[in-house]
């Protein structure tokens, strides 16, 4: 992938560059981390792409400026999700102009369960814009999306990325919705990392004291 400039941009006035206030330290990293998201998740577990609608269709409102499109004009839509282990992680929805559905992105139509990185990130001549960030309600067709993939506790807002990849002068908009389970899974990650750094740090030697210790708290109450 080439870093150079392209005549696509990703941002307008609720998808932004700059990180919004209130992102958690892990929403910071994962909405600005660069590269294929598949390859970070799969530093989680076993990922599977399960494709949950391809169409032709109208792209949504906030999409048709950064894919350059007029009113009405249709594009190529793929809507998947992202498994890790079996559990939903991430929700995405890509748009490409339907012409170039048949010309510069033709591939995305026969991709069928490989992850779009295949396409994105092993083509020299794809370039990419800024990521941008945004939380969604339930008043962007986002929302319904990422909800449709949480198994339980829908929140009013999800933390969600998109950018536009260009080739040969097309652009392809991929959009990247980030579930609960995800956030709860890097928590328990956290957690569990934590307790073993500080058994670590305790060593055999507190144990073998905290035995002693309690060997003489009982040894002075029974006399």
């Amino acid at each position: 992938m080439r870093a150079m400039p392209i005549r696509f941009d990703a941002a307008d006035a609720h998808w932004r560059v700059a990180q919004m206030p209130g992102f958690s330290a892990d929403q910071k990293d994962w909405l600005t981390r660069g590269g294929s998201l598949t390859a970070h998740l799969r530093t989680l577990g076993q990922v599977e792409v399960r494709v949950t609608r391809e169409a032709v269709d109208l792209p949504w409102p906030d999409e048709r400026a950064a894919l350059g499109l007029a009113p009405r004009a249709s594009a190529w839509v793929r809507e998947i999700m992202l498994v890790v282990d079996g559990v939903p992680f991430v929700a995405a929805h890509s748009a490409t102009p339907l012409a170039a559905s048949h010309g510069a992105w033709r591939a995305m139509r026969s991709l069928r369960t490989r992850p779009l990185a295949e396409l994105l990130y092993s083509d020299s001549g794809v370039s990419r814009s800024a990521l941008v960030s945004r939380r969604v309600n339930a008043r962007h067709p986002l929302h319904a999306l990422a909800a449709n993939a949480t198994h339980s506790g829908v929140p009013h807002v999800y933390a969600a990325r998109r950018s536009v990849f260009e080739r040969h002068g097309a652009p392809l908009l991929v959009t990247e919705c980030m579930l609960p389970a995800l956030w709860s899974h890097l928590v328990h990650v956290a957690h569990v990392e934590r307790n073993v750094h500080m058994g670590r740090e305790r060593g055999p030697l507190d144990h073998t004291a905290s035995r002693a210790n309690a060997a003489q708290r009982a040894h002075s109450e029974s006399r």
